[in-house]
């Protein structure tokens, strides 16, 4: 009788532990993909600053560009509303992590660091590092061993690798942190530094709109960066969604009008 007590015990214990104790079995946690189909917007977190691919207009209202239009073409694929929330370049991946926006596109080099804290689908566009600048010597440096010198004074975007990469590479070059790229195209026109470091498709745009200003540039693409969309870590539809959206795009030749549109040939 007590051997059959305990081998009741034992089972019931058993079923206990397989159903949750007892308890409910948890929902699981809503896709990005089901939020976005759910509430019919897909939210666009960018920085609307690095002209051409993410520039605020209307007094900081709305924001244009070859990132966002890349962003309208994945709504438009989900048959959703485009929502654009701009948020400061160094706090787009923690608004990502928390929720407050479904992806980033902005310029965002895919890194190592960065890939801690969200996924990198692409890249959708490669580019590298030049400088814009007045100096003619400066603009005929080849590398940036060449730049290093603390008689250089230079401006990078505030959590850019283009901060990093001044940082690491060039560490007795006095770096001037600003906030968004048009404050660094006026500190070189206003000669307060010699160059401003940031990445080849910024400074073909500012050479382009500023044809009186003497800039000049070094096009020499001083580093690989692979230009990528951050989605959330822990998501693979999201993911998945947006590996197959980035190669339709590419074979379709829609990335290729969106960069004719915004950078010419």
């Amino acid at each position: 009788m007590r051997t059959k007590s305990l081998f009741i015990a034992v089972v019931s214990t058993a079923v206990l532990l397989l159903s949750g104790c007892g308890g409910a079995t948890p929902a699981p946690q809503q896709t990005t993909l089901q939020r976005v189909m759910e509430k019919g917007t897909l939210v666009l977190g960018t920085s609307g600053t690095m002209t051409p691919m993410t520039r605020a207009v209307n007094g900081g209202k709305d924001v244009v560009g070859f990132d966002v239009d890349v962003a309208q073409l994945m709504a438009d694929s989900m048959k959703v509303t485009l929502v654009k929330k701009v948020i400061p370049f160094d706090k787009l991946l923690d608004a990502l992590e928390n929720g407050e926006v479904d992806i980033v596109i902005s310029n965002m080099t895919i890194t190592p660091e960065r890939n801690l804290k969200a996924s990198f689908v692409g890249p959708y566009l490669t580019s590298g590092k030049c400088v814009i600048t007045k100096k003619p010597d400066l603009a005929t440096l080849k590398d940036a061993k060449a730049m290093n010198s603390s008689a250089n004074k230079l401006a990078v975007l505030k959590g850019s690798t283009s901060e990093t990469f001044a940082t690491m590479l060039m560490p007795d070059v006095e770096r001037i942190v600003v906030n968004s790229q048009k404050e660094g195209v006026r500190l070189v026109k206003d000669n307060e530094v010699g160059a401003m470091l940031t990445d080849f498709p910024i400074c073909a745009s500012v050479i382009k709109s500023n044809p009186d200003s003497g800039f000049v540039s070094v096009f020499s693409k001083l580093t690989f960066e692979p230009i990528g969309i951050a989605v959330n870590a822990n998501d693979a539809h999201m993911i998945n969604w947006t590996q197959n959206f980035l190669m339709r795009a590419d074979q379709a030749g829609a990335l290729k009008i969106l960069a004719q549109k915004w950078m010419g040939r």
